[in-house]
């Protein structure tokens, strides 16, 4: 029979290969040729993340309005906003959705947009079949945990 600390020395051992494992691959995902970081945490005065995860164009004209109304009411060059995008919501990111021309709009303003690279996997999406020049995350929700614990305010639509 072994001791409590053999029995946690195991165990401590198959998790950090485990979490070494996870972090190749991940940083295997991220090295991806489509895949660019979103940039590091800008120093404006106000940061807010947008998630939208619904396919519905209804959200994603409110989600658009909501951060053209944050970027006129604090000011563009006060604020930086960043849409990630992922599950059903992708597909409003992709080339010929009905809201590709607003959500250029959005970019041409400043707004990060951000798909989110598990769901394209899992939807066989490429990055020639989405709208040029987004931003590309491993995972959209490891994207909004990370801006949460940086201080950002989030946003759902």
């Amino acid at each position: 029979m072994k001791d409590i600390s053999t029995t946690r020395r195991t165990m401590m051992t198959r998790s950090m290969t485990l979490a070494a494992a996870g972090a190749l691959t991940a940083g295997a995902a991220a090295a991806a040729p489509a895949a660019t970081a979103p940039t590091p945490t800008p120093t404006t005065a106000y940061r807010a993340a947008f998630q939208v995860s619904d396919a519905d164009p209804k959200k994603w004209a409110l989600t658009l309005g909501n951060v053209r109304n944050a970027q006129d009411a604090l000011g563009a060059t006060n604020v930086t906003i960043e849409i990630v995008a992922f599950g059903p919501g992708i597909g409003m990111l992709k080339a010929d959705s009905e809201v590709a021309d607003r959500v250029r709009q959005a970019m041409q303003a400043g707004i990060g947009i951000f798909a989110c690279q598990n769901t394209m996997h899992g939807m066989h999406l490429q990055p020639e079949d989405m709208i040029a020049n987004i931003g590309y995350v491993p995972a959209g929700v490891v994207e909004l945990i990370k801006r949460q614990t940086e201080g950002w305010a989030y946003m759902r639509s």
